[in-house]
């Protein structure tokens, strides 16, 4: 019952923190907890629909498309052999959704954010070519850089936030661990991608 329990509370985890989620918790927390509340809400409304649209809904239905015609089971798709389609299929929406941004001229940290994402699963790509790396924790790792870049930008002091995406970052990558999808190195250097793109994009679309 213990492991059952443990086996659940990982599926939960792995659910609720879906690598393609990390943009729009981004953009979310600076629409809360930042100046930008200010903005107005229909322009908000626009931004999410359209980050939500390009960087969760699309590669979302593709993906499921790509499971429907191979008839891989979620356990099959996670196969590093078979993360080549999916990935594609995530680049290409999440380059027309920064294609647009930037027809919209769109602030450049909200581009910073796409951008971010975007790069590092063009790293993901690459290393996935001889390796197995956890986008899960590629995510988990934006969210905790996106933190740590906006706190150096607008001056405020992000320790309790920083201490509750810790905590659920090694929730997270235990959880992937307990599932049998990652090692501890996959899941450590996922999150150092995560982090490090999204400092590094952020502060140089802030410039």
């Amino acid at each position: 019952m213990n492991n059952k329990r443990l086996i659940r509370i990982a599926n939960t985890l792995s659910i609720l923190f879906m690598p393609l989620y990390a943009p729009i918790w981004v953009i979310i927390g600076l629409f809360v907890f930042s100046y930008l509340s200010l903005l107005p809400l229909g322009y908000k409304i626009f931004l999410l629909a359209t980050v939500y649209i390009f960087t969760i809904a699309i590669p979302t239905m593709g993906i499921s498309l790509v499971r429907t015609v191979k008839k891989w089971t979620h356990m099959e798709l996670s196969h590093r052999e078979h993360r080549h389609m999916p990935y594609v299929l995530t680049l290409l929406s999440y380059s027309a959704c920064l294609v647009l941004m930037t027809k919209m001229n769109t602030a450049m940290f909200f581009r910073g954010v796409v951008m971010a994402a975007l790069v590092a699963q063009i790293i993901c790509v690459v290393i996935n070519a001889w390796w197995k790396v956890s986008t899960h924790m590629v995510g988990m790792g934006g969210l905790v850089g996106a933190l740590h870049a906006f706190s150096l930008l607008f001056g405020y002091n992000p320790v309790w936030s920083f201490c509750i995406l810790l905590l659920l970052s090694g929730a997270l990558g235990t959880s992937r661990m307990i599932l049998r999808q990652h090692s501890l190195a996959q899941v450590l250097v996922g999150f150092m991608i995560g982090y490090s793109c999204a400092m590094v994009f952020i502060l140089i679309c802030w410039m």
